[in-house]
């Protein structure tokens, strides 16, 4: 076994790889960028090495920067964990060229498996089954365009290179090919540093199963058994789960098969997963779609269902170590569902949040683990995927698993930055959810009706409770009673004292119940039912649903308003950096046109024209970064740039 191990990333998965590196006593190296400075993955590893500043391509994308990191720590081996380099061939041959053991697949198997073109045919060859689609690569947009007329509308634009559903596009129009083709190739490119895409049949709705498999450098090749993974939003996972409630024994030994021939057909070993697109209406009807050279962020589920750490097994089959157990072995015990707590505001669309970790409670035991990289204090920029934690529940049965993991979601408190934690919870109570009646388009279809965008009244009372009890004077002796905050009035009938706040829309709040304030809690009772939240500077949480109730100065806004009279400003909708600006001052823009792209956290948001009109002003430069709300342009209407 090795002595060193460096973890090549960041954030959870680097929490969660330095954790069984200490179990099994090996000594962690952690690496960071100037951003990740004091992060949580460099305060528990055995030692840290700084690889360059914040943006990913000058750090963790940094082959030779990384390479330096293990050479001057004495490392034997690299972890690379998810995303990054983790599917990275010439990283793993740049380890293997510097004397490292790639904790990983072989480079050939993660160039043949990453290439998803030439990853079906591999698969197809073995026996495997494949979604149709289109063939070759290199293929250019009017090509693209052919084959997916070809195919049949409704099809489904994939990078080649990519995963984690970022550059993925479904496609109903055939008159839309063109514009989400262009959107596919820049945000493959932006991830990937490569726009090949491919086209494939879309199943409407498909439910999305993985196999986990597990190979050793001995020729022995296992499944652990599937995931279930059809809860997603714009292509990508965020409640998995252990085994699936749609499988049959029999399907799910024909998958298991498939999987391992699939792994044994690129010469597989490490632990990886084989994905599979199934009709829900036709279990036994199951298509490859791609393998996953790497661990899945879902892993734990898979761990918890059959007692295997798979980062342990990751690391023994690295150094050399068969399997020692046979498929007949592998047995699936109890059920285990995983939630994705992602730095998103579900209120403003899910768009990436960011901000400063004020509190923290992260749920743990009785049947519940969280896998996270967060502290209080941790800066949540937009540099980085949102993914901040994982919660996952256990139990005997699905039932049990669910409503473990809702209490956990309920316990989890993030204040200073806006998760979907709440989002969550509300998802894995749906009927349909409950029901195990899953596909990947369910989550799409009731978002509204999970999302909370109105503030309830008791955020505002506690919001403006906590105001109240700040302006009390505190000290023992003699209180001047012009100074309590009583409402009192010369004359008069006392004024209850009201505070001008703002979650979305201002509001004149006085609060009408009584209250309990403390440091890090408030509790309020409004027509006799008593209400209590998490509090941390401007922020209240409860249910893993968090605000963010600020003091609204309505002068300061008016000045701002009368700053832009006459005209209509752009603002950034999220953190972020400009990637596209398709205008200038002094342009003509009709209502609707794609004018900027913000680009935070893997995630592009294309800012459009509200109306028609010309554009006055233009603060921005591709390359700028923008805060939340910042002002990108402003449009003035055709009728006054005419005055």
């Amino acid at each position: 076994m090795f002595d060193t191990v460096l973890v090549a990333n960041r954030g959870e998965i680097a929490v969660r790889v330095i954790r069984t590196l200490r179990s099994m006593g090996v000594r962690s190296v952690a690496v960071f960028s100037d951003a990740d400075a004091d992060a949580r993955h460099v305060r528990e590893a055995d030692t840290a090495v700084r690889i360059g500043p914040a943006p990913a391509a000058e750090s963790y994308l940094n082959v030779e920067r990384l390479l330096e990191a293990a050479a001057r720590t004495g490392a034997q081996a690299v972890h690379p964990g998810y995303g990054f380099l983790a599917e990275n061939a010439g990283f793993a041959e740049a380890c293997a060229r510097a004397g490292l053991v790639f904790i990983g697949p072989p480079a050939e198997a993660i160039s043949l498996m990453g290439d998803k073109i030439r990853a079906k045919e591999t698969v197809r060859v073995a026996g495997v089954p494949v979604v149709p689609g289109s063939s070759g690569s290199g293929l250019t947009d009017a090509q693209l365009a052919d084959a997916a007329r070809e195919i049949g509308m409704p099809v489904l634009l994939k990078p080649s290179a990519g995963g984690g559903g970022k550059g993925m596009r479904l496609v109903r129009d055939a008159d839309l090919l063109a514009e989400e083709i262009a959107a596919a190739r820049r945000e493959a490119r932006a991830s990937f540093g490569d726009d090949t895409l491919l086209v494939e049949r879309w199943v409407d709705r498909p439910r999305h199963i993985e196999i986990q498999v597990l190979a050793d450098g001995h020729g022995n090749v296992v499944h652990l058994g599937e995931r279930e993974c059809s809860l997603q939003r714009r292509h990508q996972k965020i409640v998995e789960e252990a085994p699936s409630v749609l499988l049959d024994e029999e399907t799910r030994a024909a998958m298991g098969e498939a999987a391992v021939q699939a792994a044994r057909s690129c010469g597989y070993r490490g632990a990886g997963t084989v994905e599979f697109i199934v009709p829900g209406g036709d279990p036994s009807s199951y298509y490859f779609m791609e393998m996953n050279t790497r661990l899945q962020v879902e892993h734990p589920v898979t761990e918890l269902v059959t007692g295997l750490d798979l980062v342990e097994w990751q690391l023994r089959v690295a150094a050399g170590e068969p399997l020692p157990f046979a498929q007949p072995d592998i047995r699936l015990t109890g059920h285990a569902v995983e939630a994705r707590i992602c730095a998103e505001d579900p209120a403003r669309g899910f768009l990436p949040s960011g901000g400063t970790v004020l509190r923290l409670r992260e749920p743990q035991g009785d049947g519940v683990r969280t896998d996270s990289g967060l502290a209080e204090g941790t800066e949540v920029g937009s540099l980085y995927d949102p993914m901040l934690s994982k919660v996952i529940a256990y139990g005997p049965d699905r039932d049990t698993a669910l409503r473990r993991l809702r209490a956990a979601l309920a316990e989890t408190v993030t204040l200073g930055v806006q998760t979907n934690a709440g989002f969550l919870r509300r998802l894995l109570a749906h009927p349909a959810v409950v029901a195990g009646e899953l596909d990947t388009g369910l989550v799409e279809r009731v978002v509204d009706d999970l999302v909370a965008t109105d503030v309830p009244e008791e955020v505002y009372e506690a919001a403006a409770a906590v105001r109240l009890d700040a302006l009390r004077p505190s000290g023992d002796g003699w209180t001047d009673p012009f100074s309590v905050p009583s409402g009192w009035r010369l004359g008069g009938t006392p004024k209850p004292v009201a505070f001008p706040l703002r979650v979305g829309d201002p509001v004149e709040f006085a609060p009408r119940g009584t209250h309990t304030v403390t440091e890090d809690a408030v509790s309020v009772t409004l027509d006799g039912v008593r209400h209590t939240f998490h509090r941390a500077a401007d922020w209240l949480g409860r249910d893993g649903d968090a605000w963010h109730v600020r003091d609204h100065d309505p002068v300061a806004a008016s000045l701002t308003r009368a700053g832009h009279a006459g005209a209509d400003s752009l603002t950034a909708p999220m953190p972020g950096t400009v990637t596209v600006v398709k205008v200038a001052v002094g342009d003509e823009v009709t209502a609707g046109q794609s004018l900027l792209v913000v680009e935070a956290m893997k995630m592009e948001h294309v800012v459009s024209a509200p109306h028609a009109g010309t554009v006055a002003e233009l603060d921005v430069t591709p390359g700028t970064t923008v805060a939340m709300d910042q002002v990108l342009a402003v449009i003035a209407p055709h009728e006054e740039a005419a005055q």
